[in-house]
């Protein structure tokens, strides 16, 4: 019994590897008291889906998880800062809006913004197998998609 135990046991671990679950964070003070942290969980190995969570959070203050909905291992995240403090969240073609005084503001954003979508601040994506946040340098705004 012990043996077909750790036969199955066995079996299943390339079958549970294959699953993504991992985030990465964006300090916006340079502190772990203010950020934004993206979330993947790929719930099966055979589907290619996975599914994005935002974490907005300014401790000790607020602290939420927003769901961004299904994308792929490969889906890039952007973050846009707008002049109000605001951040857009830009996923594939989805975007939202989200803010972190109450870190409640969530919402889906159809078109961009009139005022435009703010300076890019940077991108969640996977670098060498992991995911990273990486931070765009100098002058942002109107960059991005092109560059990747």
């Amino acid at each position: 019994m012990r043996l077909r135990t750790a036969l199955l046991a066995l079996l299943a671990v390339p079958l549970l590897s294959a699953c993504i679950n991992d985030g990465a964070t964006y300090e916006i003070d340079n502190t772990r008291e203010h950020v934004l942290s993206l979330i993947r969980e790929q719930p099966y190995f055979w589907d290619d889906k996975v599914n994005l969570y935002l974490v907005v959070s300014r401790m000790p203050a607020c602290m939420r998880r927003h769901e961004i909905g299904p994308g792929t291992a490969k889906t890039k995240v952007e973050i846009y800062q707008v002049p109000s403090g605001a951040f857009i969240v830009k996923a594939g073609k989805k975007m939202f809006a989200t803010e972190t005084q109450t870190c409640e503001g969530w919402a889906k954003v159809s078109e961009e913004p009139e005022g435009g979508m703010g300076k890019l601040i940077g991108t969640f994506r996977v670098k060498k197998g992991e995911l990273t946040f990486v931070k765009e340098e100098g002058d942002a705004a109107g960059k991005g998609a092109a560059e990747e």
